[in-house]
Parts: C-alpha cells; structure tokens; sequence
C-alpha cells in the first residue's frame, strides 16, 4: 500500500534547469548539452557534486566548473551555470500536491540543491523565492543535499525521507527527472516515475496509486 509521495523539485516541480542550460549553449555557440557533459563527468567529485554537499562555496565552484569546462575545450564560468538553476513551477504540480495532501498521503521532497540564489529552489529574485517557499510548505519533510551533506544518488539520502515520514521504502513512489536518481530508490523498495513532461507523469503516479489526481 502506497503511504508516501516523495518528489525532486527541479525538472519535477519546476521547469527542468537542463532547457535553461541548452538555452545558455545555444546562445554562446557551445555544443549541445555540453554543461551536463561536464556534470557527468567524475560525477560524484566533480565541483557540481561538491557545491550540491556544501564542500565547496560559490566563488570555488565558479573556478573549479571553470577548469573541468576548460579541461573539456570550452570556457564556462560556474557563476553563469548558477544562474540557469531557478526554474518555474508547474502549477499542475502544485495541485497534484494539493490533492495528494487532501488524501492524506505523506509527502516529502529531496533536492539536491546549493548555496546560491534565495531558499531551496536557488531562485534569482525574491518574488521567485517566495513562490518555491510557498510550494515547500506543502511537503510533510524537505531534505536539500546543501544541508545533509549528502546528494542523490546516494541511497542514504532516500532513507532519510522515508525516516522523515516513518514509511517504509515499498509504501513510496518517487518521482525525478533522471535516470540515475530514480536507480537507488527503486533498488530500495520504492516505485519509481521519471518526470518529462508534467501530464504523463501525473498520469503515471494517479496510474500506481490507482484514482484520478487534479
């Protein structure tokens, strides 16, 4: 029985970062996807891995993103990737939290996220800053990996939300925007959904918990 619904924020919540980086390559003539090239590459120790568990502040990681972008043949300030991160919420999530909490699911969410711009959603104004603080006072628990000091996909990051909630893994779906966060989850017990768009993966979870959702 499905007690629990634990959510990412970017790329589930909000509009993926990932359109916001292809924008940013687009515009400067950089290869398609190239800021997720240099994401991926050394991926648990890389400056991305190390902003989103606070080993680093924002003035390292604009200088270490810096030298892995170069080391990959282009030039690519990390301040200019952190202005990409904010995306804009899907209402049509919003209401889906809603509806869950009227049915008294548990819901959590689990970002990883870092120190820049304002609150959890790393927002650049703060009329932006208050709409994600008003999202994240749905959720029952919020675990950001820039307070934990851990980061998806470790496996003790999903362990901490079901703690949170006092669920078992088997009684929760988890929804995200990749492949390799959702990987753990379901090694753990949970049922799993990969966000693209905001209608197929509503479908999908009203789908697993087995009634419509807004």
């Amino acid at each position: 029985m499905i007690k629990a619904v634990i959510w990412d924020f970017g790329g589930v919540i909000t509009s993926s970062p990932f359109d916001a980086f292809n924008r940013y390559e687009s515009e400067r003539g950089l290869p398609k996807d190239f800021v997720r090239q240099i994401n991926s590459t050394n991926p648990d120790t890389n400056a991305w891995a190390k902003f989103e568990r606070s080993e680093i502040d924002a003035k390292a990681f604009d200088e270490a993103f810096a030298a892995e972008a170069r080391a990959l043949g282009h030039d690519v300030p990390g301040r200019d990737i952190l202005a990409c991160l904010a995306g804009d919420i899907r209402p049509q999530m919003v209401d889906v939290l809603k509806g869950l909490k009227s049915r008294d699911y548990k819901i959590a969410c689990i970002t990883n996220n870092v120190k820049a711009g304002a609150g959890a959603g790393m927002a650049r104004t703060q009329s932006k800053a208050d709409a994600v603080a008003d999202v994240l006072a749905l959720f029952d628990d919020v675990i950001e990996s820039s307070k934990v000091g851990v980061r998806k996909p470790d496996p003790a990051i999903y362990l901490m939300a079901c703690e949170a909630l006092n669920i078992m893994p088997e009684e929760a779906v988890f929804l995200d925007d990749l492949g390799i966060n959702l990987k753990p989850a379901k090694a753990l017990g949970m049922t799993t959904i990969k966000v693209g768009a905001a209608a197929p993966a509503i479908k999908a979870l009203s789908d697993i918990l087995g009634h419509p959702l807004p």
